[in-house]
């Protein structure tokens, strides 16, 4: 039956093409087929990404509470201002493993808010209270600067966000700095640890969206994405709840030449931001985290430690990151 069908297929197909010879001209449906549509992606700056985390981190730490994390914010809100998206800020009061309340902000740009179609970019602004991975022990409640956990990201979708006013993808963009990620469970701490003492301002969003009922085709994280030599695995939980974003996105950074940065292996799993946008939320998001299976720590060899500054910042990487996303929304139909 299947190799008579194939045959009988193949006659109508022939007889179909020597119909269209007779007539002088293609179908316009062959004429569509055959039209290539090239989508002109605007190159990412990695030197205005990398002037953009300078910028937090001159601010000092922005742990919540203190004036450098409003004077960030504020700076973070009007940038978006500036590149042109309707800008929200969530002010909300938000409880940390230990009972402090943290006064914190969820920053969101849109673009193109009137689109049903969208795609939601996620990284958190906030930084390390503590540095409690730091191999001197005196740092380990010292406030980190955060240049790569949680200023990179935020670097990146600023340039992204200057890029999307000059030139609009297709699908509605929204970008959400989130807060409250970093102010975890300190490593000396003899309490529960919990997941559900990290990645608060995310949670928060999960439940209470900026706009009701808010949805988005699907969503990337960044978080430690400016790191002197990283490798981004497929991350796990990002596997288990969008696996088919995560082959998209790692075939696009092969298609750019990227492939010794994006390993396209499963490997690490982190409790972060997006772990609760996909449980809450219902928003298939990845996490583009860095992961070396041979370090004693799987994250940036600086991850929480006062070292986490300027000098371990890539503009290489940055770009490497950056042009990845912007391949990946600006070819979103």
């Amino acid at each position: 039956m299947k190799k008579n069908n194939i045959m009988l297929l193949t006659g109508i197909l022939l007889f179909s093409s020597f119909s269209s010879i007779s007539c002088g001209n293609k179908s316009k449906a062959t004429e569509a087929t055959e039209k290539v549509i090239t989508v002109q992606v605007p190159p990412f700056d990695a030197d205005s990404a990398y002037q953009y985390v300078k910028d937090q981190v001159d601010f000092g730490p922005r742990v919540p509470n203190t004036q450098a994390h409003v004077d960030c914010g504020n700076y973070l809100a009007g940038q978006l201002e500036k590149f042109g998206a309707k800008v929200t800020s969530q002010y909300a009061d938000l409880v940390a493993y230990d009972g402090t309340l943290l006064k914190a902000r969820n920053i969101i740009g849109s673009y193109n808010p009137e689109n049903k179609k969208r795609i939601a970019l996620f990284a958190h602004w906030d930084s390390r209270p503590w540095a409690d991975n730091d191999p001197d022990e005196k740092n380990h409640y010292t406030p980190i600067l955060g240049a790569n956990d949680g200023g990179s990201g935020v670097g990146v979708l600023l340039e992204i966000a200057r890029q999307i006013q000059q030139q609009q993808p297709e699908l509605g963009i929204d970008i959400i700095f989130l807060d409250a990620e970093d102010y975890g469970t300190h490593q000396a701490y003899t309490g529960e640890h919990s997941e559900e003492s990290w990645c608060l301002g995310a949670q928060y969003w999960a439940r209470n969206p900026h706009v009701q009922n808010y949805n988005a085709r699907f969503g990337i994280l960044l978080d430690m994405v400016g790191g002197l030599e990283p490798t981004f695995y497929r991350e796990s939980i990002s596997e288990r709840y969008a696996k088919d974003i995560n082959r998209k996105v790692w075939k696009k950074a092969k298609e750019l030449g990227y492939g010794k940065y994006f390993i396209d292996e499963v490997q690490g799993g982190a409790t972060d931001d997006h772990l609760f946008i996909n449980r809450i939320a219902g928003i298939k998001t990845i996490d583009i985290v860095p992961s070396d299976p041979e370090a004693e720590y799987s994250f940036d060899p600086h991850w929480h430690t006062v070292k986490d500054d300027m000098d371990n910042i890539n503009r290489n990487t940055l770009k490497v990151v950056g042009q990845t996303v912007m391949e990946v929304i600006y070819n979103e139909k």
